[in-house]
């Protein structure tokens, strides 16, 4: 069965930390550009960072920059979203997605082969 599917999220305080995973199986994930979307209630689904099929390349949203890092472990089929410096703000769920070329910017969430189920974090005091 092809999927992914994302661990690492929770609530934490403003100012705090979480690392999501994203996790491929079924499929070569070396082979697939990654990209981390978000969705906070009542908003529309905003692409956060993406990241090359080497690792090379990556792309961040604005809102992230510099407090974000996206990271891959091929041989794990694994990629990471580390999120520091955590705001009220980046609450909502977060997705992976894998695309069939090198990279995935700009971020579209048209195109992409496969989704994640997704995985909540909650910024709050």
């Amino acid at each position: 069965q092809l999927q992914l599917v994302e661990s690492g999220g929770g609530l934490v305080q403003p100012g705090g930390s979480l690392r999501l995973s994203c996790a491929a199986s079924g499929f070569t994930l070396a082979g697939y550009a990654i990209g981390w979307f978000r969705q906070a209630p009542g908003k529309e689904r905003e692409g956060v960072s993406c990241i090359s099929t080497t690792g090379t390349s990556t792309n961040y949203a604005d809102s992230v920059e510099g407090r974000f890092t996206i990271s891959r472990d091929n041989a794990k089929k694994t990629v990471y979203l580390q999120m520091n410096s955590l705001k009220p703000e980046d609450t909502g769920v977060y997705y992976c997605a894998a695309y069939g070329r090198y990279f995935c910017a700009p971020m579209s969430d048209k195109g992409a082969d496969y989704w994640g189920q997704g995985t909540q974090v909650t910024v709050s005091s």
